[in-house]
């Protein structure tokens, strides 16, 4: 399954981002592998970034998306794209892997 987790920073040691679609990173794994580490462009900009990330995941054929917070939009525009997502906050990039 390949994931993509909103994160702080690019590493396992980072920090789940709380602001999904402006989150700083986003870390895509396959069967727990780091695939692509990817800086957000829709970090700091105007309003319309959920639709754009969820544009984004579809095109790197994400399946699940992992976040601190989901907004409206992002929710929305995931759903429409069949990519599953869940709000997890308050630990690690290490941490969600394990989980997984």
């Amino acid at each position: 399954m390949r994931i993509a987790i909103a994160s702080e920073g690019k590493d396992l040691n980072s920090e789940i981002s709380t602001a999904a679609a402006r989150a700083p990173y986003f870390l895509i794994y396959e069967d727990k592998k780091l695939v692509e580490s990817m800086k957000n462009p829709f970090a700091i900009g105007g309003g319309g970034a959920g639709w754009s990330v969820a544009h984004i995941m579809a095109q790197k054929e994400v399946e699940l998306f992992i976040a601190g917070k989901l907004g409206e939009n992002l929710e929305t525009a995931l759903n429409g794209k069949n990519i599953k997502f869940r709000e997890d906050s308050g630990k690690k990039v290490s941490d969600i892997l394990d989980e997984l």
